[in-house]
This record gives structure tokens, C-alpha cells and sequence, in this order.
């Protein structure tokens, strides 16, 4: 495919192939992929996961991998053969021609620096300015990425940050050297809808200054707003490709028209099946007045969580929204009994559970689990993923022989197969760990489950499987669920009710169909407004 454009190309591609492997073993994950990309232009790649965006996007940057066997009929990047690059060649490119947003932001920004020092490393690297500016320039890329209180942030570590900080720290280090092209692979995955309205007007501020964007996205509600012309791929090929808007509105391709199927709200609107239990049955969880407090540099204080109250009863989902640090993943905390209330009480099925000793929380622990929003933090990355699985059926008391037939019929019920068994995190995509994180919280048969964006890193079409399994849970077992989402359409799906919390408090709460269809709080209202258009849509079709 070509760009409508004259000028030169950034990218020129032809008879792109990717190969992993040798002989029965062999993966090809990219099959004679061919596109162009031109200055101002962006072009989405779209597929489920598996299906090779990441794989193809990496080999534009010298970073398929050692075992990667990569060939090409033409593969010009930045102007430039690249056939032949060697580490030199590549090293010269990546950061200051071509940027690369990555999928993990936990995995791309280094644990051990504080992060201004992760972004300022382009900025010296590619000698962009004197090392004595670095750090002005540092706080101003933080302000441009949507990042308060730049100063303060710049000398945290990542694992101090949230996960749509990181990733906002993360484009900022992309962008810091001002390259000519930018690879962005998930660049809003996990953000919620305000700062993914900030991170996409960034992206196209960048795209109307002559930049070139190459979005990786399984959002098609990014990808609509932000892209020029769009390609899908399936099983390493591009089946459909050409402008945005005529491949989302007249889709020729059937796996195309599969994906659009399955984005939430798409279809006809059907009975909610999750329970909508009545308000005088018992609460399996009893949130009331919880406070939480951090302290910061030169005696500072934080409150995380402000006076937070609700209850949630068995085969109830409620979900949790807010922006990135309003304090959703330190309530959860809390209601999993990793952190204690500074105020308040949390109880569980009646008895107490915050303020108690873990030992004595020990025997109850199990009935509450958690689906992570960065599984890959989570995982051992030396266990494989029948060990990942089969520990949680351990800790619920499954004799060793019955463990490997139910880690296969949890990966089953996930959409994975017994053929995930003996791989490790790092050799699974973003969706499939995300996937096997599901499946690890649900061994233990668990009465309470805390899912942090449990979907944020799926495919559409993966999203909609593990978003009916979510609803066959709560209504078949019981199940209870807080759900935290960025995704509005996603909690409509799911949700009978919502809270939406804005710093550190409840400024809203009610059932999904009032608070979307007539936000009553003002940052309700804005937060509907900044979502993409077809998500809108999505949420609005009540």
C-alpha cells in the first residue's frame, strides 16, 4: 500500500518476512508484508494478538530478536537501506531517526534509574542538548506528555509510578531526541479516557508537524481517531489494508468484519446477565470511610484515598474509573489486604479484614484474588506457565496429580490451549499473559475478584471471549468482581454499577446506565467527552 503523499518515505517495505525457529519448530510471524509510511502520515497496523504488529513493528528498529531470521525484498527506514545494518548502523537510527513507544512500559523503562534520567538518556546519547539543559528539557517533555507534577516525578522510580504514568514517561523518552518517525506499539494501553485524549492529541500534534506515526493499536477506537490509512494483519499477513475510514465503515475483509463485531456495545443491546442483587442482601465486601495517606519528599503528605464507602454483594460487578492516580489502585489494595486503611475498615463476608495480621487473614486469603494490570510484573519470568497456574491450585489444596488436567481446562476457559503449558512470560504476547494472569486468579476458586484493566492489553476479539467469561462467572458462581477500567465501553459490558473516583474520592456512584447516560458530576461528564468517537458510541448505545 502507498501513502497519498509525494514526499520520501520513512518507511518503504516489500516482502517483509520474519521467521522464528528452524525447521518443524519454525514460526513465521511475518509473511510478505509490504506498506509505506510518509512524513505527516500515520498508519495503523491491527490485528489480534499473535497475530505479528509487534513483530513486524521491532524489525523496523533491528529488534526482532537474536533467533529472528528477518529478509526483505525492500526494507528502507528513515530513508535508508537497512538490509544490511549492522549494531552501529542500528544504534545511529533508533531514538534519534525513529522512536519506539514499547507495549511494557514496566519492561522499557530501567527499574534501577529514576525515570528523568531514563528520558534524558536520548537527549545526551544523540548529543540533542548539553547535558547542563538536560534536565529543564527532561520536566518540559514530562509537562508535554500529561505528567503533573513533572519535578516530583522525574525523580521517581518506575515502580513508583502508575501504570498510566509510565506509560507517559515512556513516550516522553521516545520523543525526546525529536525523531522523524515514531513507533508506537499500545501507546494508550491502560490509560484512562482523559489522558488517552491527551496522549492521542500529543501523537497528532506530532503527526501535524511532520512526523511520521506507525501505530500498533488492537483499539479501533484509537485508531480511528489518530490514523490516516489502517492495515490488518492476520497470522503474520496484511488481509485488508487502505484508508481508515473506508476499511472501519465498509470492511471487505470477514476477519475485519469479525474484529469490528467484537468491540464492546457493537452489537445489538442484550439483557444484562450479571447480577443486580437487592440492596438489603448481605455484602461480601464492606468498604467504609477508608483513607489512605502517603508521605512524600521533605515531609509531604499524599492522600491517596479520601473517606470511601460501598458495598458489594456476591454476583455483583461494580466498576471502579477514574483517572490515572485518582487513587483506584490504592483502594484496591486495600481491598485486598496488601495495604492497611490509615481510616476505616474493610470487611469481607461479614468479619474483619483490614487491621488484622496476615496469618490471620492466612486461611481466608484465597476467597479474594486479583487479575494485575502488568501480569509481566507479576510472573516469575523463570516459571513456566503450567508452574504459574498450578501454584494457585496448590494454595488451594489440589493434589498434585489433578493439577496440569485443571491449569489446562483454566487456560481453556481463557482462550488458551494446553500448547501455553511449558512457555514463559517473556516468550507470550501482552494479551496472552494477560490471559494466564486470569487464569491464575480464578484457580483458587476464588469468591472476590479485583481486576486491575484486565482487558486493556486483548484484542478485541479476545476481549469480548474473556469479558463473557466474566459475566458467566458472576452469574453461574457468584462471583463477585470490582472491576477498574479505563475503558467506559468495557464497564457497560460488565457493570451493573459504577463508582467514579477523582482524587482519592467517590465524586459519583450509581448504576452504569444513569451515570453514563446522564452524568450528574461535571468530571463525569468529562471523561465521557474524552472518549474516541466510536467508543463513545459504544457507551452511549444503552
Amino acid at each position: 500500500m502507498t501513502t497519498a503523499s509525494t514526499t520520501t518515505p520513512l518507511f518503504e517495505v516489500a516482502g517483509l518476512n520474519v521467521r522464528f525457529g528452524t525447521g518443524p519448530g519454525e514460526v513465521h510471524a511475518v509473511r510478505d508484508a509490504a506498506f509505506s509510511l510518509a512524513a505527516g502520515r500515520c498508519l495503523a497496523i491491527v490485528g489480534e494478538s499473535g497475530s505479528g504488529k509487534s513483530a513486524l513493528a521491532r524489525s523496523l528498529l533491528g529488534l526482532a530478536g537474536p533467533t529472528a531470521r528477518v529478509t526483505a525484498d525492500r526494507l528502507r527506514v528513515a530513508g535508508r537501506e537497512a538490509r544490511e545494518f549492522g549494531p552501529r548502523e542500528w544504534r545511529a537510527v533508533r531514538g534519534r531517526r525513529v522512536g519506539l513507544v514499547a507495549q511494557d512500559a514496566l519492561v522499557a523503562l530501567d527499574p534501577l534509574r529514576p525515570v528523568g534520567k531514563e528520558i534524558a538518556e536520548p537527549l545526551l546519547a544523540h548529543r540533542v542538548v548539553p547535558r547542563k539543559e538536560a534536565g529543564a528539557r527532561v520536566l518540559a517533555l514530562l509537562e508535554r506528555v500529561g505528567v503533573p507534577e513533572p519535578a516530583e516525578r522525574a525523580r521517581a522510580y518506575v515502580h513508583q509510578l502508575s501504570g498510566g504514568l509510565r506509560q507517559r514517561a515512556l513516550i516522553a523518552s521516545a520523543i525526546a531526541a525529536e525523531p522523524g518517525v515514531l513507533i508506537a506499539d499500545e501507546p494508550t494501553t491502560a490509560l484512562d479516557a482523559s489522558v488517552q485524549s491527551r496522549v492521542l492529541a500529543l501523537l497528532g500534534e506530532l503527526k501535524d508537524g511532520g512526523t511520521g506515526l506507525l501505530l500498533i493499536s488492537h483499539d479501533l477506537a484509537v485508531v480511528e481517531a489518530l490514523a490516516d490509512e489502517v492495515a490488518v494483519m492476520k497470522d503474520g499477513r496484511i488481509v485488508e489494508s487502505g484508508p481508515v475510514g473506508r476499511v472501519l465503515e465498509a470492511p471487505e475483509h470477514p476477519y475485519t468484519k469479525g474484529l469490528l463485531a467484537a468491540i464492546p456495545g457493537s452489537g445489538p443491546r442484550r439483557e444484562r446477565t450479571v447480577a443486580e442483587p437487592d440492596d438489603g442482601g448481605a455484602a461480601l465486601l464492606d468498604v467504609s470511610g477508608v483513607s489512605k495517606v502517603f508521605k512524600g519528599a521533605r515531609g509531604s503528605r499524599r492522600t491517596a484515598v479520601d473517606a470511601v464507602s460501598f458495598a458489594l454483594r456476591p454476583g455483583e460487578a461494580v466498576g471502579l474509573v477514574g483517572e490515572s492516580g485518582s487513587g483506584k489502585s490504592t483502594l484496591a489494595r486495600m481491598v485486598l489486604g496488601l495495604a492497611a486503611p490509615d481510616g476505616g475498615t474493610v470487611e469481607l463476608g461479614g468479619e474483619p479484614w483490614s487491621g488484622l495480621r496476615e496469618r490471620d487473614r492466612r486461611e481466608r486469603r484465597h476467597t479474594v484474588q486479583l487479575v494485575p494490570q502488568d501480569p509481566l510484573s507479576a510472573f516469575d519470568p523463570r516459571w513456566s506457565v503450567a508452574r504459574i497456574v498450578g501454584e494457585a491450585l496448590a494454595t488451594a489444596g489440589v493434589p498434585r496429580t489433578e493439577r496440569r488436567e485443571r491449569t489446562v481446562r483454566l487456560l481453556e476457559q481463557v482462550g488458551l490451549s494446553a500448547q501455553h503449558l511449558e512457555r514463559r512470560p517473556l516468550a507470550l504476547s501482552g494479551g496472552q499473559r494477560q490471559r494466564v494472569a486470569i487464569a491464575r486468579a480464578l484457580a483458587p476458586s476464588p469468591r472476590l475478584l479485583v481486576c486491575d484493566e484486565p482487558v486493556s492489553a486483548l484484542d478485541v476479539s479476545v476481549q469480548a471471549q474473556v469479558l463473557e467469561l466474566l459475566r458467566s462467572l458472576q452469574e453461574g458462581l457468584g462471583l463477585a468482581t470490582l472491576f477498574i477500567s479505563h475503558d467506559l465501553a468495557v464497564v457497560r459490558e460488565v457493570c451493573a454499577r459504577v463508582l467514579v473516583m477523582k482524587d482519592g474520592r467517590i465524586v459519583e456512584s450509581g448504576p452504569v446506565e444513569r451515570v453514563f447516560a446522564e452524568p450528574a458530576h461535571p468530571y463525569t461528564r468529562a471523561l465521557l467527552e474524552a472518549v474516541p468517537r466510536r467508543a463513545r458510541t459504544a457507551v452511549e448505545r444503552l
